[in-house]
């Protein structure tokens, strides 16, 4: 069995958050274990799997183009199966596998373990399914396959699900409940990353800032013979590894962002002096509609603390316009709260109904589609402005950068990224290589890129 196995191939597509590229490493390390090859050409694939996004209604659609395109491809190879996985699995089984007849198989992000079984299932040319969501599941004992070549940077996933049941986000029912890793097994995989020659790692989670090792929701420890640890204290341990391991960490929620997480990040060179804090609104109304936790004024509280405590930090947010009943007067708040931030960059969207959420349940999408373009268009020029301002910012200051690998314009300069998560394009030095440190003067900037050399 293992020999037919290991004639037979699979190729992997993920679409969404960085939590979906963590997840499809998870697949790879399971299918390879398991005897099964990965191939980075699809047409010498036996299985195709897209591991698929359903925060918007955009993405799934992307998704469902790209499963047309496959089951019509002319230059696939013959008889491969395709198959879907993470959120779009869980809440469209039915109709991609029945209805539409668009895969072989489909599998949920909590059951990424049963896939070598379902396989077998798929080989005999019967339809799999498992899209049961897991209280328990957090696949810590699995070191992931890296996808991402460039062997400098990496994601390690912290935590799986989410709790906080934003009114207008689908996760909680694609992802289930929150639960976080053993801080052990974490940090034996950052330490295993460095002595690989990785050089930053990115702490992944719905909420990172909710991570709790050995206690419960009512704050009892499950193991009384081990102690607990949070997110701050996780962070401090992950730091230790070494000072040439750099750590970053998504994603922030304002209603759990401690002090004493920006307190470890100041304590710590090496954490990356970056947050990224997604907003949605500048109005406490709407964030009210939108369950999100906060008010305004506490949000600005967070901000405030993160200029405070950690003078320099780059912020970034997520920003929604056009949400159920959004007024014209809302939406002015949403554009004053950037102004008083200036955010240095930001992912602006505008809002789209998802099935099963609490805003397809209890409010009317009454925002013309025409409104929510031109507010968000508003929000995107406005953010413009503050991005080629913050990199201008920037001009004439030297950062230490980390070299991942060349720009996408000449293989005759370097492109890496400071502290603040700001892209830094270079000339190449021969005694240099992808993966070292690098002091570099800005000279220059676009809104989108700092242009200098090594200082």
């Amino acid at each position: 069995m293992l020999k037919e196995k290991e004639r037979k191939k699979f190729f992997i597509e993920s679409y969404g958050c960085q939590m979906n590229f963590s997840d499809s490493e998870i697949v790879a390390s399971i299918m390879t274990k398991e005897g099964y090859g990965v191939t980075k050409n699809e047409n010498e694939a036996d299985f195709i799997f897209l591991n698929t996004c359903s925060i918007r209604e955009k993405a799934e659609q992307t998704v469902r183009n790209r499963l047309t395109n496959l089951k019509h491809s002319k230059t696939k190879k013959k008889g491969v199966k395709v198959g879907v996985l993470g959120c779009m699995a869980e809440r469209l089984k039915s109709t991609l596998l029945e209805q539409e007849k668009l895969v072989d198989l489909v599998v949920g992000p909590d059951a990424y373990r049963d896939i070598p079984n379902l396989l077998e299932d798929v080989s005999q040319g019967r339809k799999a399914v498992n899209v049961l969501l897991s209280r328990e599941e957090t696949y810590a004992d699995i070191s992931p396959v890296r996808m991402n070549q460039d062997g400098v940077t990496a994601f390690v996933s912290i935590m799986r699900g989410c709790d906080n049941m934003c009114s207008f986000c689908v996760v909680p029912f694609t992802r289930g409940r929150e639960r976080s890793r053993d801080p052990q097994t974490i940090v034996s995989e950052c330490q295993d990353l460095f002595k690989k020659g990785y050089r930053e790692v990115t702490l992944l989670g719905q909420n990172v800032d909710s991570y709790r090792w050995n206690v419960t929701s009512k704050g009892v420890l499950k193991n009384p013979e081990q102690p607990a640890v949070n997110f701050a204290q996780l962070l401090d341990m992950v730091a230790k590894v070494d000072q040439k391991l750099r750590v970053r960490f998504s994603t922030s929620h304002p209603k759990d962002m401690s002090d004493e997480v920006l307190h470890t990040m100041a304590a710590h060179q090496n954490i990356c002096k970056y947050i990224h804090l997604p907003v949605q609104s500048g109005n406490s109304n709407v964030l009210k509609k939108m369950n999100r936790g906060y008010s305004r004024e506490w949000y600005l509280n967070r901000i405030n603390a993160i200029r405070t405590i950690l003078p320099g930090c780059a912020i970034s947010t997520d920003i929604i316009t056009g949400f159920c009943g959004e007024t014209p007067l809302e939406h002015a708040d949403t554009i004053s709260l950037m102004q008083e931030v200036k955010y240095d960059f930001a992912y602006m969207f505008y809002y789209s109904e998802r099935p099963k959420t609490l805003a397809e349940r209890k409010f009317e999408d009454d925002i013309p589609l025409e409104i929510k373009k031109k507010r968000l268009q508003e929000v995107i020029d406005l953010q413009m402005q503050h991005s080629y301002t913050s990199n201008q910012k920037m001009v004439g200051h030297t950062f230490e950068v980390l070299i991942e690998g060349f720009s996408k314009r000449s293989d005759d300069f370097f492109f890496g990224r400071n502290s603040q998560n700001a892209v830094v394009v270079f000339p190449k030095q021969a005694s240099l290589k992808i993966g070292d440190y690098v002091k570099v003067k800005v000279d220059d900037c676009t809104k989108a890129t700092l242009i200098g050399k090594i200082a």
